[in-house]
């Protein structure tokens, strides 16, 4: 699997193109922003972008959905619960203050323990709720795309609607700290840094105090 890390959008967002190397099918993890360049660099390596998918439904990490979608064609694909969730009009109106494009609706829905396959890269989904209740982090080892669940040196919020602190926490003790120690973790944002791993975060991380 190749990575291409950029860092789009007013919030620091971590988006990632990822492709098979041998087939160059390729798919956008969170798109909030960039689009262009990021089509662009596709373009460049002769990339098909199959899929977008999104680790969660905030605005921005899928405002780009459309534009990319339009494209290129490519499947959405999110969580069920937060396919659910953010297609409720009160949660929609309170998230309309971010003032990004909506995302159109997903063309595939997914749970824990789905796998989406991009050529020869296989790509696990892990329900971790806690920021969202359809939040995913993705696992092909030894790589981790972590979303809005486990930052460099912090973990997501949970004050916005359909967080839960306890859940969170849950999330990252059950299906994160798991994973083996040299993980490499691309989180959702790049507040404390672009990467790191499952061992540096608990050696490290202040906030996981609260999970081991």
């Amino acid at each position: 699997m190749i990575i291409q890390q950029f860092i789009v959008g007013s919030m620091a967002v971590c988006c990632y193109l990822i492709s098979c190397e041998e087939t160059k099918l390729a798919a956008v993890i969170n798109p909030g922003g960039n689009e262009k360049q990021i089509l662009a660099d596709a373009k460049h390596k002769g990339l098909t972008i199959k899929y977008i998918i999104n680790t969660h439904g905030h605005a921005d990490h899928n405002c780009g959905n459309g534009l990319i979608k339009e494209a290129t064609r490519a499947k959405i694909i999110t969580h069920t619960k937060d396919a659910d969730f953010f297609s409720r009009p009160e949660i929609k109106e309170y998230f309309s203050i971010l003032n990004l494009p909506d995302s159109p609706s997903a063309d595939q829905l997914v749970n824990d323990g789905d796998t989406i396959t991009i050529g020869k890269v296989k790509l696990t989904v892990l329900h971790t709720p806690g920021h969202t209740p359809g939040g995913i982090c993705l696992y092909s080892s030894p790589n981790l795309f972590s979303g809005d669940t486990l930052f460099v040196g912090g973990i997501g919020r949970s004050d916005f609607p359909g967080g839960d602190t306890k859940e969170l926490i849950r999330s990252i003790n059950q299906k994160l700290l798991t994973l083996p120690p040299d993980t490499k973790v691309w989180p959702g944002h790049s507040y404390g840094g672009n990467f790191s791993t499952i061992a540096r975060e608990i050696d490290s991380n202040p906030y996981l105090s609260k999970v081991l």
